[in-house]
């Protein structure tokens, strides 16, 4: 373990975990209000306000789980410093930023978890990843937008047979109602999860610099934090990735956004109440294409979703390139 950083650079350490937390709030605001301003039920202004909300009492209903997940379950807590810590924001910043500029929705969960590697992967080679926590996030890059997909096709089959007898009028004005519901759940389910990853990274980091009293624990005060940085990003808002969530993959109506954001928010809360760190944008991305399908296949912009799949495949070992660079040239200037 590195020399124990001075309190002023650790303050400044922690201000660019929050900056990320900022920034993954604005890059995945588009996760949560597409739908529903897509589907006009809220105008953009209101929408990012709702969805604040909610990222920020997230804390109020999940553990922690996530954040020990990402402190201690991607790579080795004891190779942990703030040269590493340092180099992993900057690579999933750096990825954030980047996608955020050309409005494409890759996940910042695994910006964040590739930037951990690849600075690890620096430090200490292969012995510095803790493989099964590793494995299960991997996975999860598959699991959760196949889970979102199949959840969303079976509450829109669901929906349809039940109100199958009223007219298209009734069924418009029920879900924009129930929309309200179904993006506060999502909203909760994507403050749950994103905001802990930056709490497991800020705790790590106190634990790697003897704050953590001798065991790695998430303090009350990196909870809290966390929950505003993120709500705050949220309200910045993430436009242009809204319209390629909202519009250019299907077109949405209210009971389809409702289908969406309801079958994303069942995924989002089993993952967070099992530790796993899944990416929101894969999630809602999957429930949308499900709604879209059910409909019929064609109705589905493959193309664009195409698209969207090479992001996801290539933003862990992008984010974990440029971290890895992050830390050889942090390394070279601080001897």
């Amino acid at each position: 373990m590195e020399a124990t950083l001075a309190l002023p650079l650790l303050i400044g350490l922690v201000g660019v975990a929050l900056v990320f937390d900022f920034l993954n709030g604005l890059h995945d605001a588009a996760n949560s209000i597409a739908t529903i301003v897509s589907t006009r039920v809220l105008r953009p202004q209101y929408a990012v306000f709702w969805a604040a909300f909610f990222n920020f009492i997230a804390f109020l209903f999940f553990g922690l789980h996530v954040a020990e997940t990402l402190g201690k379950g991607i790579i080795d807590p004891a190779i942990v410093s703030p040269l590493v810590i340092f180099a992993a924001l900057m690579g999933a910043i750096v990825w954030n930023v980047v996608t955020w500029v050309f409005g494409i929705p890759s996940s910042s969960s695994h910006a964040l978890i590739g930037g951990l590697v690849g600075a690890g992967l620096a430090k200490s080679g292969f012995d510095a990843v803790v493989w099964s926590g590793l494995i299960k996030t991997a996975s999860a890059i598959v699991l959760s937008p196949a889970f979102g997909f199949f959840l969303a096709l079976v509450l829109v089959l669901i929906v349809s047979w039940f109100f199958v007898r009223q007219t298209p009028f009734a069924v418009d004005r029920t879900f924009r109602i129930l929309q309200f519901v179904s993006a506060s759940l999502y909203s909760l389910g994507h403050g749950g999860n994103d905001a802990q990853k930056t709490m497991g990274i800020i705790a790590v980091l106190l634990y790697s610099q003897g704050y953590g009293g001798g065991e790695f624990h998430v303090p009350f005060w990196v909870v809290i934090s966390c929950q505003t940085a993120m709500a705050l990003g949220t309200l910045m808002g993430g436009w242009r990735i809204v319209h390629t969530m909202g519009s250019k993959i299907t077109r949405l109506n209210p009971m389809q956004g409702f289908c969406a954001e309801t079958g994303g928010a069942i995924t989002l809360f089993g993952a967070t109440w099992l530790g796993i760190p899944v990416s929101t944008t894969h999630t809602i991305t999957g429930a949308i294409i499900g709604v879209g399908a059910a409909r019929r296949v064609s109705a589905v912009r493959w193309g664009i979703a195409g698209n969207i799949v090479v992001a996801w495949v290539i933003t862990l070992p992008s984010a974990a390139v440029i971290s890895a660079l992050f830390y050889y040239a942090s390394a070279a200037l601080t001897g």
